[in-house]
């Protein structure tokens, strides 16, 4: 504690204001969301620090500064960062430790759905300067989403699983951003009315979904699979329609990596059902 005291005493002196209206040009990603967003936005040279969990700015020598949820106050305060972007994980205590020393923080929450997510990511590029692409990049997503929401408009009657997690079964629910997938697919997420996303296999057996995605979760991921092959009952097995999709791409809140995501969905869905698929990236 004595050494964040110093810090704070030395960098309240130091630290320089964001002139009103300037981009930030040093920044502190405390999600890999963010990070990636960033990258996205062409703003990677802008990013001084990050978590070990942002794939995206793996080799590109980036400090280190945070774990999914533990931040290092001290280490972000020796960067002298002038913006942090802070999650919902954040512990607001050290998001307050910061704002103490003059470092504009800036908290980004979950989104609940992909407007949010839209929202959010504008936000990113106004404070980087960055608007433009911004803009440019959530209107072809919009537009993307908005063909795939016409050729499934008619498309319905059709239920879905979603898991992403195992022991417990997890799965996505309503008001989460993840549950967009299925709305704007036209399809019934059968956790529809849960406020938690725990279930149990006999709860997935009673509302026989047609589809069944599981987001990666490395061996976990590939043992769920065959675990719902062996229940012949349900829809979603004896119609091949049982699928792992990349929880890197489709748990991780940017307009782009959503597109990609739902694009994906669909194509799958759409495929001959030879075969349950393999992972697809």
């Amino acid at each position: 504690m004595k050494k964040i005291f110093l810090f704070l005493s030395i960098l309240t002196v130091l630290t320089v204001f964001t002139v009103q209206g300037q981009p930030y040009t040093r920044i502190v990603s405390l999600a890999p969301s963010f990070t990636q967003s960033l990258y996205y936005l062409e703003a990677q040279d802008n990013l001084v620090g990050c978590t070990s969990y942002c794939e995206a700015a793996k080799g590109d020598n980036k400090e280190i500064v945070s774990s999914a949820v533990k931040a290092n106050v001290e280490k972000i305060i020796s960067l002298k960062p002038d913006l942090v972007l802070a999650s919902g994980l954040t512990n607001p205590k050290d998001t307050e430790l910061l704002k103490k020393v003059g470092i504009k923080v800036e908290v980004i929450y979950s989104p609940k759905s992909f407007q949010e997510i839209c929202d959010q990511f504008i936000r990113i590029g106004e404070l980087v300067g960055k608007t433009e692409k911004a803009n440019a990049l959530v209107g072809e997503s919009k537009r993307t989403i908005q063909e795939i929401v016409e050729k499934n408009k008619h498309n319905t009657n059709r239920k879905m699983f979603f898991q992403i997690g195992a022991n417990p079964l997890f799965t996505v629910i309503p008001n989460t951003f993840m549950n967009d997938y299925m709305t704007l697919l036209g399809i019934e997420n059968i956790a529809g009315d849960l406020t938690q996303g725990t279930v149990t296999r006999e709860f997935v057996i009673a509302n026989n979904p047609d589809y069944i995605f599981i987001a990666t979760m490395g061996i976990v991921g590939e043992e769920e699979l065959k675990t719902w092959n062996r229940y012949s009952s349900l829809k979603a097995t004896r119609k091949k329609q049982i699928y792992i999709i990349d929880s890197d791409i489709a748990c991780q809140p940017t307009p782009v990596t959503f597109v990609q995501t739902i694009v994906l969905m669909n194509q799958l869905m759409e495929e001959p059902k030879t075969k349950n698929q393999e992972p697809r990236q």
